[in-house]
């Protein structure tokens, strides 16, 4: 970089910092197809005999927050799998291991064509989650939809001077953006449970399914 000055152009040293990282993490549930293949029907049965909640939902189907009781071993397998990730990314402020004693509520979701999730944050929680037993076919035809949607955190970017301009940093692309992660069958997402995220139509003729979960 060069600035103006006495006697001409003068070289500065530059450091670029990126601060205030957002952790999103995906992790792959080890013998996913076993669980998924109880879990489905599982979640079916439910929501054919229980009524939906509304919450942050645009149709579809989503249980009451009690998915421990009645999502059986295999439920019970993939919150324990949640609750050791969460532990094994959480440390103290001087980067010392913690031993949480979670809190945990958990509960279902089933989205057919045309249903989605609004944008939302989950109060009160640490680290919100959620896990595809079914992706509904998107994993393989993107054309489908579904996608888990993340806005940007960082405020009031979007409503700044040059919307169009970006810095020219690592992810400085999607400031006042958003991303999106497509469902995969046996995938878990974690992340903060501050982050405002929401779930795009799903295009699709079969049925996105997914537990959602918050730590506390």
């Amino acid at each position: 970089m060069s600035t103006g000055g006495e006697g001409g152009k003068v070289r500065a040293r530059v450091e670029v910092r990126n601060l205030f990282p957002t952790p999103v993490v995906v992790a792959q549930v080890p013998d996913h197809a076993r669980l998924d293949a109880a879990l489905a029907p599982t979640i079916l049965a439910r929501a054919a005999t229980a009524p939906s909640t509304a919450h942050s939902n645009l149709g579809g189907w989503q249980s009451d927050w009690d998915f421990e009781r009645w999502g059986g071993a295999e439920g019970a397998a993939i919150l324990a799998f949640a609750q050791e990730l969460a532990t094994a990314l959480t440390v103290d402020r001087l980067g010392r291991k913690v031993a949480p004693a979670w809190r945990l509520n958990a509960w279902a979701n089933i989205n057919r064509k045309g249903e989605a999730n609004e944008f939302h944050t989950h109060p009160g929680s640490f680290w919100s989650g959620t896990y595809w037993v079914d992706d509904g076919g998107a994993a393989a035809d993107p054309a489908l939809g579904g996608e888990f949607e993340i806005q940007d955190p960082r405020g009031v970017a979007p409503a700044m001077y040059r919307p169009e301009w970006v810095p020219r940093t690592e992810g400085g692309a999607s400031m006042g953006a958003a991303e999106s992660i497509r469902p995969i069958a046996g995938a878990m997402l974690l992340f903060p449970a501050w982050l405002s995220h929401a779930v795009r139509p799903y295009r699709g003729d079969g049925a996105r399914i997914s537990i959602a979960f918050n730590l506390s």
